[in-house]
């Protein structure tokens, strides 16, 4: 490897390794939306559930109240809060394996079935951190190996290419 495609893997391992590092920043700021949102929905399904023990219903029959409605206002509400229910219960169960993933795992919990709403709300409003934290510095690692790895990659294949335009013009 030549000086030049040296300080290239370099720099392409920095470039990597600061974008890797801030994973678990992110998966951090998610968390918290996660936990923004959750209080939020508690809120709503508590609300429902009282609403429905005062008439003497459990959650379940409330729901089903709404769905057996002639109402089609009343049948959409039903859908609407079965749909605002179990969001509630998904994010909590997706908080419940962040909260016990170890620092380092925690972006790919987070990968494996983030809420769209939190995950596109956290991205807009992402602000990068220092990455100090052990996790940061392993997933700054990462970044480093991967953006040198491809910059190799990517200078072995153009000089592959280069090498392969000089034999195709030399040959009679």
């Amino acid at each position: 490897m030549g000086p030049i495609a040296r300080i290239i893997a370099i720099i392409a391992g920095f470039a990597g390794g600061t974008v890797f590092s801030q994973a678990p920043e992110f998966a951090q700021q998610y968390r918290q939306r996660i936990g923004g949102a959750i209080d939020e929905l508690r809120v709503i399904v508590e609300d429902f559930n009282t609403q429905a023990a005062d008439h003497h219903l459990d959650r379940q029959q409330a729901l089903n109240a709404y769905a057996q409605s002639p109402d089609d206002f009343l049948r959409d509400r039903g859908v609407s809060m079965q749909s605002t229910i179990t969001r509630y219960e998904t994010l909590l169960a997706q908080q419940l394996k962040l909260g016990t993933a170890a620092p380092v795992a925690k972006p790919f919990v987070l990968l494996s079935k983030p809420d769209d709403v939190v995950f596109a709300n956290t991205w807009r409003d992402f602000v990068p951190g220092v990455p100090v934290s052990f996790a940061g510095l392993v997933w700054g690692a990462i970044g480093f190996v991967s953006g040198w790895v491809v910059a190799a990659l990517a200078g072995l294949g153009a000089r592959r290419f280069a090498r392969g335009r000089r034999s195709y013009r030399q040959a009679p």
